[in-house]
């Protein structure tokens, strides 16, 4: 492309001119996949942005977007940056309460929703006098305030053959240091803050990226699951428009294994969580069979990280080790590609830590995984590693146009066209993160090792001070621990404590499989958790997998929860991360109890 696009819209209509007649969104409808051209995807969103207008909706409004995944809510988000109007997404998780301050905050005229929202959004339209518009994906009943989106694309149409120039002369209009999105952080303590992203920042973080990833000619086919609530999926969408990608909707996150297996793309973006419960099932899967069955896999299990190892070092793989990891190919490693659809390039891994292990384990089956690192505020991607240079353990070298440089406390601090313009309405809280001179603090500690390669080892407000004086950085233990296929989740606390502890959710299947193996009786899972066998299989898990940590960084003790941590229950983030405070708060009488002097396990 001779010039770089500056906005947005910029960048979504240079990709309509270079792959109009090419497939861009796949979706199920029903129980058929269909699918829209870049085309056929411009001429709705300029009849959506042209029936926002019709709408009296216009430059610096603010366009609330609360839905699911589906290919309506990355239209209705490229119609409002054309109108010159700013969208702020809304979690399909959040609570009302958590809505309803959004929408007050950012004092929303318009809000797109899927079927699931309809009612609560009219109620949040009685209470909001700036909300004006319900604007539902499906259909709905005819009500003041709702206009279907069918019924403002009709609008738009009429519009069009009104003012057949209007829509060019409205996206155009729009400039870089333009407003182009208020995403409220779901935050671990306090009321989530609007950040805001402008077009230039978008747009540098989808060039950064294409130019990092090396996607030059490259037609990527992608499935994309996460939410576009999130900056994280929100970017790469920005990304596969850019390369002319077709990206491919899964229905649901229960279906993600299903879908990958009839799109077959070549990439895919997650969190760990799933490579997580990717990892578990494959472990449980191989070994149960018969005996054979269990040493070849267990055999090929060591091969393929032994090979893993090797090459993420860069050191010589010897001709026996490349036998072995052929015969492992074809009897194991295969399967698993297969299952993914065959045609995985690479996973790429974002919003939280990746345990090592797990990294390994992917690897090792020729499905590497590529982690990269990075925040709301920095729009997002700060470092990524790539194809040709992953190391794990790492969350890659730094993108090039974004400046990294490491405090005196191990603080990361960025700067670059990427970093948000601020918070909304918040300037105070702005300046202490952001400096005149463009620095933004992550509240992130890190280092860049000897060949520039980022480690994130915690966050800065998450670090554990034990009564002793000693620090702990509980995201590097919790990565740790998770590689056991037993843990399903686990967070770790001692704040002026003695000593660390962890509460620790079990994997119900492999649990269940062990007291099967055992022959450990029980009523219910509750009643299996207080098994001295099962706590001392748990105990063992947690010192084998922290066994290379300091003695004071070991857990000493550990509360078997038997119910999982969620988003809804407040313990989990929108994005899965633990909110801490939360969590230590509601389960404070457990955490007592594992620093009673007699105290050895816990179970809950």
């Amino acid at each position: 492309m001779a010039t770089d696009p500056a906005t947005l819209n910029q960048l979504f209509n240079f990709a309509v001119e270079s792959y109009r007649e090419d497939e861009f969104l796949r979706f199920k409808s029903g129980d058929e996949w269909k699918s829209l051209t870049f085309g056929e995807a411009a001429r709705r969103v300029r009849e959506i942005a042209l029936g926002l207008s019709s709408l009296g909706l216009k430059v610096g409004d603010k366009i609330a977007i609360w839905s699911e995944n589906r290919p309506e809510w990355n239209l209705a988000d490229l119609a409002t940056l054309a109108i010159g109007a700013a969208d702020v997404p809304v979690y399909s998780t959040q609570s009302l309460s958590q809505v309803r301050y959004i929408l007050a905050d950012s004092e929303a005229r318009a809000i797109f929703v899927s079927s699931t929202f309809i009612a609560d959004a009219l109620e949040l339209k009685k209470e909001l006098p700036a909300l004006e518009w319900v604007i539902p994906f499906d259909d709905a009943d005819g009500r003041d305030g709702i206009v279907r989106i069918g019924e403002l694309a009709t609008k738009g149409r009429t519009l069009f053959q009104e003012q057949p120039d209007l829509y060019d002369s409205m996206w155009k209009t729009v400039v870089a240091d333009d407003l182009a999105t208020l995403i409220y952080t779901s935050g671990t303590t306090g009321e989530p803050k609007g950040v805001m992203l402008t077009h230039r920042n978008l747009v540098a973080n989808a060039l950064n990226s294409y130019r990092w990833l090396g996607l030059e000619g490259r037609r990527e086919v992608a499935l994309t699951f996460l939410p576009f609530s999130h900056i994280f999926e929100r970017g790469v969408w920005y990304l596969y428009a850019h390369t002319g990608a077709v990206v491919v909707y899964a229905e649901s996150i229960d279906t993600v294994a299903k879908n990958l297996s009839e799109a077959r793309p070549t990439v895919m973006t997650s969190v760990p969580r799933l490579f997580e419960k990717i990892y578990a099932r494959i472990i449980e899967r191989g070994t149960s069979g018969s005996w054979i069955r269990r040493m070849i896999f267990s055999w090929s299990l060591g091969v393929g990280r032994r090979w893993a190892v090797r090459k993420d070092k860069g050191e010589k793989i010897g001709l026996w080790l490349r036998v072995q990891h052929r015969i492992a190919d074809a009897l194991v490693f295969k399967k698993w590609r297969e299952a993914v659809g065959g045609r995985i390039r690479c996973f790429i891994s974002g919003g939280a830590a990746l345990a090592p292990e797990i990294a390994y384990f992917f690897a090792g089956a020729s499905l590497p995984i590529l982690e990269g690192y990075g925040l709301t505020e920095t729009s997002p991607t700060i470092s990524c590693n790539t194809e040709a240079r992953n190391r794990i353990g790492t969350v890659g070298p730094v993108l090039d146009g974004v400046e990294v440089r490491i405090a005196g406390d191990g603080e990361i601090k960025v700067r670059g066209d990427i970093v948000m313009k601020g918070y909304y309405k918040r300037p105070e809280e702005t300046r202490a993160v952001l400096t005149e001179d463009g620095w933004f603090s992550t509240g992130d500690i890190g280092y860049l090792d000897e060949d520039g390669f980022l480690v994130i080892t915690d966050r800065k407000k998450d670090l554990i001070k034990t009564s002793g004086g000693k620090y702990i950085a509980p995201q590097q233990i919790e990565s740790l621990i998770k590689s056991s296929r037993f843990v399903s989740q686990v967070v770790v606390v001692g704040n002026g404590r003695k000593f660390a502890s962890a509460l620790i959710v079990p994997n119900r299947e492999m649990i269940r499989s062990y007291a099967d193996l055992k022959g450990i009786p029980y009523l219910d899972e509750k009643e299996l958790l207080t098994d001295a066998r099962v706590i001392s299989l748990i105990q063992r898990q947690v010192d084998k997998c922290t066994n290379g940590l300091g003695k004071f960084e070991k857990i000493k003790r550990v509360a078997l929860l038997d119910r999982e941590m969620t988003v809804e229950g407040g313990e989990l983030t929108p994005t899965l991360k633990p909110r801490r405070r939360v969590i230590e708060q509601k389960y404070a009488d457990i955490i007592d109890r594992l620093y009673e002097e007699s105290q050895e396990m816990a179970v809950v």
